[in-house]
């Protein structure tokens, strides 16, 4: 199973690059964790936000693996616990299949796009920058893949 990370916004400071490949490389062969960094459409040019959330969009969908599970992280998505996304990713694990996680741009996703994904969660009630939500999504994967192990870096 591989877990996609489709993130709008290629650049990211050092720190937030070097904290996804720590994670990263901690997860097993039977669970790898792939990041799609993906070009942020320009504000400019008198786009409006519905033209540049479309652009965006049709970025997000080319790099989601044909058939898997979408995640959309979203301000109004449900609130997980750890131990609730371990369960989440158990389920995913036992679905077979690809799993789509999708960050927005600086607008967020596109309506229609959240609105078809399987799932909405969100990692906290704070607005986040978007490098942090990479590491802290990753190391929270990382997390819950460790409860599920019964791997010791997870305390309760």
């Amino acid at each position: 199973m591989k877990l996609v990370v489709a993130a709008v916004g290629q650049r990211v400071p050092g720190w937030a690059q070097a904290a996804w490949d720590d994670y990263a490389k901690r997860f097993p062969p039977e669970l790898r964790v792939e990041l799609k960094a993906l070009k942020t459409e320009p504000r400019s040019g008198g786009k409006t936000t519905a033209q540049v959330m479309a652009a965006e969009r049709a970025r997000i969908e080319a790099a989601i693996p044909r058939g898997a599970h979408i995640v959309a992280l979203d301000e109004r998505g449900t609130a997980l616990t750890t131990p609730a996304l371990a369960a989440a990713l158990a389920r995913w694990q036992g679905q077979g299949g690809d799993v789509a996680l999708l960050i927005g741009g600086p607008d967020g996703l596109e309506p229609a796009l959240r609105q078809a994904a399987h799932e909405r969660i969100r990692l906290s009630d704070l607005t986040l920058p978007h490098a942090m939500v990479r590491v802290l999504l990753v190391e929270q994967l990382y997390r819950a893949w460790s409860v599920n192990a019964g791997h010791p870096y997870h305390r309760e």
